[in-house]
């Protein structure tokens, strides 16, 4: 990438508007160069020579007073569109002196505001003061020097003319003109561009943080500055960014990442941090990390990865000091984690609501980081820790095995009845299947889980739109034999590319049908991971801004139709601003926020990888020049989340999420990638889109319990656990069962 012309709008083929930019330029210079030779033959006339400065050139050397090279035309109609565009870029003079120092990412982040001409690279943000003798002072041409001189510098100042910013034109308008938003020549989609904007998109946030807030664990582009979430921060936006800047090839930015981390991350602090959020993100971020710095030294390479460097392991160590500190929420009396734990003390701690219970999901979203761990590590306590979660869990028996949204971690036993796969409940079951991939299918008792727990959403929590039959997933609040909810979260939406996931294992639909493992199941389920994906898509498409809200609610049939009502779903979304589609979806005012989430373009990238259908890359491009459209911040400030969007311009929230660039961007970077970058059969990637690769067990380790049997509903049958102690494991499981050559 060119960084002083990171949109490339001087490298690519031009674009209408980029050759009208050109040509204002061009004809902007040409009325520069007259200027120039006006000012040199009127300087001539007079008593003290002034010299024209050469590009670089000092303007206290040798002269008085330098003329830039770029003086512009005070008359010509091009001056108002130079005008218009230079204002909007260059704010109020103290911003623009402050920019001097910005770099080219604040300048490039203005252009997200600009109506009309990007900024120029070598526009000049002030002169020198003049020291001319009195004797030209006291002349007629010095006097209209002086004049032309302090008209001049207005200009550059911006006092002339004004910004058609706030002309009521919406930042739609502005963003249709952006050339690098438009296909190629015949219509031929250029998806290798279209990845490198969303690269750039990155490097605008990832420079505006490191401006305003570097090192700090949370990022407010509004204001433009940070705070902590620990005394001396816990790298929270740094850590989980890592594996997208190695994706990407940033080496420079990895570079000052990884310094950073080496010279100032220390996790020895008097802090409570959440299990589940420092596990997925942070713990989950230094692993990707050593991952692909290590398997794929060819992605923004660092001297100080390489094999036998002193600071070759510095990802994995981090990681190992950070699961240690973590341990101590496994240390409760059912071995369910507690919700937080103190990082110095290593003591968990109690929830302090929902009656101390944890999160099921945060209490079952942690197998993947400590079981690779415990496979680069050879400590097999930080596998049996997570592994013992999941037999308290299952050992519930709930019932179509859809679990309640809390879990005691004293008794292990669920609180309450509220079942859904939104928040608390989601990443218990991408990690079911996630498990079973990445212990390279040698763990059935976790896929087993997982088809269990899909039939079961599929019987009680399929439903339907009305009138136009959209495919939802919705909620049962107080248990299954209760009412259906017809509410989404948007973090449901993970569930389309993970149900492909797990239909086909990860390999392309096509090569899955021919495995020989393909069947009427396996059909069924890809016909619901695109249902529900065109819904998924229709939470953006329903707004004014192209941008979900946090959570969706329906108008659905009443009874509720349900799968077993053989319901033909809707095929596609009309494009019509009338269309009846729009009707099923009802936004409430307290839903309407947007926090970048990541959760659809994942389920796009899945999608796309599993099906080959380049319709899914095509919604992910909508989506990003929705979030470039309304997230961008003025002033180089990055991106930001929003309030609503349900309208236009839609207010900005003073946050960024390190999921943004954790995962949001780097799915929509994978989404526009090749196929062969990072192969779904190859790798998994766990709830914070960190990436894992698969492996094999091993003599060490394997699965150290057993389901208790369960009839054909998935109810228990009381005849006593089937749960054992790994010390006391029953022979016959031994001689038949998975751990034959374990043990």
């Amino acid at each position: 990438m060119n960084s002083r012309d990171p949109f490339e709008l001087r490298r690519k083929p031009f674009s209408n508007f980029q050759a009208r930019a050109q040509a204002a330029a061009e004809s902007a210079s040409s009325f520069s160069r007259q200027a120039i030779a006006s000012g040199k033959q009127a300087l001539q006339a007079g008593s003290t020579p002034i010299t024209t400065a050469e590009p670089g050139a000092s303007s206290s050397e040798g002269m008085s007073f330098s003329v830039p090279n770029n003086v512009p035309s005070f008359t010509h109609p091009q001056r108002r569109l130079e005008d218009r565009g230079w204002s909007a870029a260059m704010g109020t003079v103290n911003e623009r002196r402050h920019a001097l120092g910005n770099g080219v990412s604040e300048k490039i982040g203005n252009y997200f505001d600009q109506n009309e001409l990007p900024m120029y690279k070598d526009k000049p943000y002030s002169y020198a003061a003049s020291g001319r003798s009195k004797s030209l002072w006291r002349s007629k041409k010095g006097l209209g020097l002086l004049l032309a001189a302090v008209v001049l510098m207005l200009y550059f100042f911006g006092f002339f003319g004004g910004s058609e910013q706030g002309s009521g034109r919406s930042r739609k308008k502005a963003m249709d003109t952006w050339g690098w938003f438009k296909k190629g020549d015949n219509g031929i989609v250029d998806w290798d561009g279209r990845r490198e904007r969303v690269k750039e998109a990155f490097v605008l946030s990832w420079d505006a943080y490191e401006k305003y807030a570097w090192g700090f664990d949370s990022y407010h582009p509004l204001s433009k500055e940070g705070s902590q979430m620990a005394p001396k921060g816990l790298g929270w936006i740094i850590v989980d960014s890592l594996d997208t800047l190695i994706l990407m090839n940033l080496t420079s930015q990895l570079s000052g990442a990884r310094d950073w981390i080496s010279t100032t991350l220390d996790y020895d602090q008097d802090q409570d941090v959440n299990t589940f959020e420092t596990t997925i993100r942070m713990l989950g971020g230094l692993l990707s990390a050593h991952y692909l710095s290590t398997t794929y030294p060819e992605m923004a390479p660092l001297t100080d990865d390489n094999e036998g460097a002193p600071g070759e392991d510095l990802y994995l160590e981090k990681a190992t000091d950070l699961a240690n500190r973590l341990l101590g929420a496994y240390e409760s009396d059912s071995g369910v984690p507690f919700a937080s734990v103190n990082l110095h003390s290593q003591k968990g701690i109690p929830s302090h609501d929902d009656g101390g219970a944890s999160s099921t999901a945060e209490a079952t979203s942690l197998q993947l980081e400590m079981k690779y761990l415990a496979k680069l590590t050879g400590e097999k306590n930080f596998w049996d820790k997570a592994e013992k979660v999941m037999q308290v869990i299952d050992d519930n028996g709930a019932k179509d095995g859809l679990l309640p949204i809390f879990v005691y971690t004293q008794g292990g036993n669920f609180r309450g009845d509220n079942i859904r796969l939104g928040s608390r409940g989601d990443s218990y079951y991408e990690y079911l299947i996630k498990q079973y991939l990445q212990t390279s299918q040698q763990e059935p008792i976790y896929l087993e889980m997982w088809d269990q727990a899909l039939a079961g959403v599929r019987k009680n929590l399929i439903t339907y739109s009305m009138p136009s039959n959209l495919t939802i997933l919705g909620e049962r609040p107080n248990g299954l034999d209760e009412e259906l909810s017809p509410k989404m979260d948007h973090l449901v939406c993970f569930m389309p590319g993970t149900i492909a996931l797990g239909a086909t294992g990860g390999l392309t639909e096509a090569a899955a049908k021919e495995s020989g493992k393909w069947g009427q199941k396996q059909e069924e389920e890809m016909a619901l991971a695109r249902e529900l994906m065109q819904t998924c898509w229709g939470m953006y498409k329903v707004t004014k801004t192209g941008l979900a809200p946090e959570i969706a609610h329906f108008n659905i049939y009443d009874p509720p139709l349900m799968e077993k009502d053989k319901v033909k779903p809707l095929q596609s979304l009309d494009d019509a601003e009338d269309a009846d589609w729009r009707t099923d979806y009802i936004i409430k005012s307290n839903d309407e926020h947007n926090l970048q989430r990541p959760e659809t373009v994942e389920s796009l990238y899945y999608m796309w990888r599993i099906t080959g259908d380049e319709i899914y890359r095509k919604w992910g491009w909508e989506m990003f020049k929705s979030f470039v459209d309304h997230t961008a911040v003025k002033g180089g400030g990055g991106f930001t989340s929003l309030s609503s969007v349900m309208s236009i311009p839609a207010p900005q929230r003073d946050n960024m999420e390190s999921f943004w660039l954790a995962e949001t961007l780097k799915y929509l970077y994978l989404l526009f990638s090749p196929v062969e970058l990072l192969p779904l059969e190859q790798n998994v990637i766990n709830t914070e889109a960190h990436i894992f690769p698969r492996f094999e067990l091993g003599k060490l380790f394997y699965t150290g319990w057993k389901r208790k049997p369960r009839d054909s509903d998935g109810n228990l049958i009381p005849t006593g656990s089937h749960g054992f102690k790994k010390d006391t494991i029953p022979n016959e499981y031994i001689n038949e069962g998975p751990l034959a050559d374990h043990v």
